[in-house]
């Protein structure tokens, strides 16, 4: 969903020029290697489908941002999930009676259960009704691959039993059983449907939150953990921070029967710490035999307290979505599981290799003779005693403006603090996210994801990820090593570099360009 307002982008240091500068420029705020919207504004992507050798992604794209509100769902195709083609609307706002189609998600219906033939590809989407505004879920159908889709009348296939927040349908084939599963954000609950035909929906459960807030965008999947027991994941964005925890993706391990979710644990955890990391949707790899094993993630990369504030608008358009990851299940105790995420290896392919550095022990601060905007950093960190250790991103030339990412041993915590360079929360409310982080190894292994507004980090094995937004000045690009009360080792640094964007019309790929980044 999207609000009509846009609030002004408040430059200071963030100035470019009134032109828009080319996207390959290195004075465009356009990612190097995220996926951007082409223009206008995109927020909520919809979970991928693999068909004819390719993923296919929907997003919530507003054509008409930011005077104009209505989302409709844009398409586009990777074979990688790095390099990505735009196809253009797929189920275009307001052509039937009832609203803008908002979040959902799109099944192949290889029995054609639907009515609709075999293969046809069924999108059940949240709408507000015609005349009552209720929010209800719709069927949309496609017969040529998923390109374009057709409403299936305009009465809603799950009507609202009288709810304010009834939406963002997520569907899945439950083998078990032998039937379609629906789970549905409910305000604090997320509700369970069962159908034949993917047309006529029954309730069946429900399983209450607590202390996150409203929930969105649930998931619903199982997978392999890495001791040989399946487990079943329900997942939902939600808002934490009033009890300390991320604004993020919250999950609970547990199983399902085929009408009811029983959960491990009673408080979720946390599939990303950072401030950036909303609306996400997790996936089969498509060409996999066994698809329990691992799953791929990914989100919008904003947050509903400062959807609007980013220099981009500048250049003609606002969303982002974070890096497709990994995740896989693994026992962390007894009885008790937990995702670990890793970047795709198939990004690291597309990057190329920029600077190395041996050990070098810091008591204070060490510049590294490394500049650029659109990198992958890797690091371990070793200390014997000492308080604070990490690096300075994204560093001005004057050492005033950078982001901050380390290790809190005396508070023992992990951390990215965007306080100190153009960051979109004017609030003060999130400009630094933390996770526990057991100091006791003296040790911690930091890959850092770099992008011209964007900084990601995977620690140690993936338990903890950070995905936040950054809007630093276009040419701070350095990068200190820094250690506070104590020296610490950082050795084993590797940087690769990673190009621009080339956009053409309406397709666009990532693809490496020469030069210096």
């Amino acid at each position: 969903m999207i609000a009509i307002g846009v609030a002004a982008y408040d430059s200071g240091r963030n100035n470019i020029p009134e032109e828009a500068a080319p996207s390959h420029s290195p004075l465009s705020y356009r990612a190097a290697y995220h996926f951007t919207t082409p223009d206008k504004w995109k927020n909520d992507p919809q979970r991928p489908i693999y068909l004819d050798g390719a993923y296919h992604y929907y997003y919530l794209y507003n054509r008409d941002y930011p005077t104009g509100n209505g989302t409709e769902w844009r398409h586009a195709t990777s074979t990688d999930l790095v390099h990505w083609t735009d196809e253009g609307i797929a189920i275009p706002k307001y052509t039937n009676p009832n609203g803008d189609p908002w979040s959902g998600s799109v099944v192949v219906d290889g029995a054609g259960t639907a009515g609709f033939g075999k293969g046809a590809i069924i999108a059940i989407v949240t709408e507000p009704s015609a005349g009552s505004g209720q929010q209800e879920q719709y069927l949309w159908y496609s017969t040529d691959r998923g390109y374009t889709f057709s409403a299936y009348g305009s009465a809603p296939v799950l009507r609202n039993p009288g709810t304010t927040d009834f939406r963002d349908p997520k569907i899945i084939w439950d083998d078990l059983s032998g039937k379609w599963i629906m789970v549905l954000a409910e305000g604090t609950k997320v509700g369970f449907y069962e159908s034949q035909n993917l047309k006529a929906w029954h309730y069946i459960s429900g399983f209450v939150t607590e202390n996150i807030g409203i929930v969105e965008c649930p998931d619903l999947y199982v997978m392999h953990a890495d001791d040989g027991t399946y487990k079943w994941v329900l997942g939902v964005s939600a808002n934490g921070t009033s009890s300390g925890k991320p604004n993020t993706y919250a999950y609970w391990t547990g199983d399902f029967d085929g009408k009811a979710f029983f959960s491990d644990q009673k408080e979720p955890q946390w599939l990303d710490y950072g401030s950036d990391w909303y609306g996400a949707v997790t996936f089969e790899e498509g060409t996999s035999n066994d698809t329990t094993r691992h799953r791929y993630a990914f989100a919008w990369m904003n947050n509903w307290e400062y959807p609007h504030t980013t220099p981009t608008l500048q250049e003609g358009f606002n969303g982002m979505d974070s890096l497709v990851r990994r995740i896989e299940l693994k026992q962390a105790g007894e009885g008790r599981y937990h995702l670990v995420s890793e970047p795709l290896e198939a990004l690291s392919q597309t990057s190329q290799a920029a600077a190395a550095y041996g050990p070098i022990v810091v008591d204070g601060s060490e510049t590294l003779p490394f500049t650029g905007n659109s990198y992958e950093l890797n690091a371990d960190i070793n200390w014997s005693e000492v308080k604070n250790a990490g690096l300075r991103l994204r560093e001005s030339a004057d050492t005033i403006h950078h982001v901050d990412v380390g290790v809190s041993v005396e508070d023992r915590y992990t951390y990215v603090n965007r306080a100190y360079t153009g960051n979109p929360d004017k609030s003060g409310n999130y400009l630094e996210s933390k996770a526990f982080f057991d100091v006791s190894k003296k040790k911690v292994h930091l890959r850092i994801f770099v992008d011209k507004t964007s900084v990601e980090v995977f620690i140690d094995e993936g338990a903890v990820v950070y995905s936040s937004l950054i809007f630093p000045e276009l040419y701070d690009q350095g990068i200190t090593l820094f250690s506070d009360g104590g020296s610490a080792i950082f050795s084993n640094i590797v940087i690769k570099q990673f190009r621009y964007v080339s956009m053409a019309n309406t397709r666009f790929r990532v693809h490496l360009e020469s030069g210096v980044c």
